[in-house]
């Protein structure tokens, strides 16, 4: 085990810092600030009555992500502390996939994902992709304005999933439902975990009656012989973990592009590349601000805190991206991969390429085929969605000038339907 720091600070009798509050969305900098003020590790409330251990610095981040004799992802103990109707356990329960597993039944889990992944040639996704925005634009082209969450960002993914996992166009409204409640975690989170589940029990239902050439297919055939409840839980994190954060990626990424038009005019014109503006969104406004959940296996002191068992540790992202100036040291950008965003260590993100690939495409054909995209509302002026654990656009209004998409001849190599 790790040797850390003996100092015993105990938050017990501390005032948390309440990231279940209104004011958090929109100002998130003045929360993280306010944690950051007890040292590297603070006290907050995930929801009324949920308390957290908040880390804000990267040392001990790195700390957290990487050991595994200290540190767990199973919630079960937790679990037993807090409400059955508390708002965050659609996010937090334990379930038997990669994300709340340990040791060897994290490691099948895990490898069969990337199994199933790996699988989607880039060549594959970027069709897709091009597919979706095609869809899209023509549904949104000839009106000359548009919300790019609402009519872009969202159903462009709910597009891209339900394609990857083998559903129809048409059901993406209840993808989207579901999810969004549940991550929100509010009044309507019961309600949207529901919604989401039961999605995902229709998907394993149909691809057991009949394989195809998706996902969960794959899964249920899988050499390691997942059973299908456990396949289930994988789609319910891989869809999940998919579809909200990349979709909040991408507008997110397009509200930083479009706030600053000079940049928004060296995309456009191919001079600097949209990869340039996904990284800034990472370190800066990064989707899943809070949701590198752990807990310690046993009480623990840990820089300068004494952590108790069943008590979330929450690796920052959101916090770390804001801090990450004052710690990067030698010649490292600020702007590099000090943000942490796709985690470290054994639960690091295992389709970082695939979600890249996804959302660099997705904004290069909009902006290609849309160039003169103008904001409705100056970036300060954007509303967030609440919660605790996502960064996340309420709308993205622009105008623009309408534009009806030309057909695509039969032989042209991105079909169906992508050139701009």
């Amino acid at each position: 085990m790790t040797a850390y720091p003996l100092d015993r600070r105990d938050f017990s009798r501390s005032v948390p810092v309440r990231l279940w509050e209104d004011g958090f969305a929109p100002d998130p900098h003045r929360y993280y600030s306010a944690l950051r003020t007890q040292g590297p590790i603070g006290w907050a409330e995930l929801a009324p009555g949920v308390p957290a251990y908040v880390v804000t610095e990267r040392r001990a981040a790195l700390e957290v992500l990487h050991d595994e004799e200290t540190f767990s992802h199973d919630p079960r103990a937790w679990e037993t502390t807090v409400p059955v109707d508390s708002p965050v356990l659609g996010m937090m329960r334990w379930r038997p996939n990669a994300l709340f597993s340990d040791g060897a039944a994290h490691v099948r889990y895990r490898t069969t994902l990337i199994d199933v992944f790996d699988l989607v040639e880039p060549h594959d996704l970027r069709g897709r992709v091009h597919r979706a925005v095609r869809l899209l634009a023509a549904r949104i082209g000839p009106r000359g304005e548009a919300d790019l969450v609402a009519d872009f960002s969202r159903p462009l993914m709910a597009l891209v999933f339900n394609d990857l996992f083998g559903l129809p166009d048409d059901q993406g409204d209840r993808l989207e439902q579901g999810l969004g409640k549940m991550m929100e975690g509010g009044a309507q989170a019961a309600e949207g975990e529901a919604l989401y589940a039961q999605y995902v029990l229709d998907v394993i239902a149909a691809k057991t009656a009949q394989r195809g050439d998706d996902l969960p297919s794959r899964l249920l055939d899988h050499p390691a012989g997942l059973t299908p409840e456990e396949v289930t839980w994988q789609v319910f994190l891989t869809l999940g973990a998919g579809y909200e954060p990349t979709a909040n990626l991408v507008s997110n990424t397009l509200s930083r592009i479009l706030g600053n038009p000079e940049y928004y005019s060296t995309l456009t014109s191919g001079a600097r590349p949209v990869m340039d503006a996904v990284v800034e969104v990472l370190h800066h406004e990064t989707p899943l601000a809070n949701y590198g959940i752990y807990y310690a296996r046993r009480p623990v002191a840990f820089h300068g805190v004494w952590l108790r068992d069943a008590v979330p540790v929450v690796v920052s992202y959101g916090a770390l991206g804001v801090f990450a100036e004052q710690e990067v040291t030698g010649d490292r950008h600020p702007n590099d991969a000090s943000h942490l965003s796709w985690g470290a260590g054994a639960h690091a993100c295992p389709v970082k390429q695939h979600t890249l690939l996804l959302v660099t495409e997705a904004i290069e054909r909009l902006t290609q085929w849309l160039p003169d995209l103008d904001p409705v509302l100056p970036r300060e002026r954007l509303d967030w969605r609440p919660g605790p654990f996502h960064r996340s656009l309420t709308a993205l209004p622009v105008r623009f000038s309408p534009r009806t998409p030309a057909p695509v001849s039969s032989d042209s190599p991105d079909q169906p339907g992508v050139r701009p």
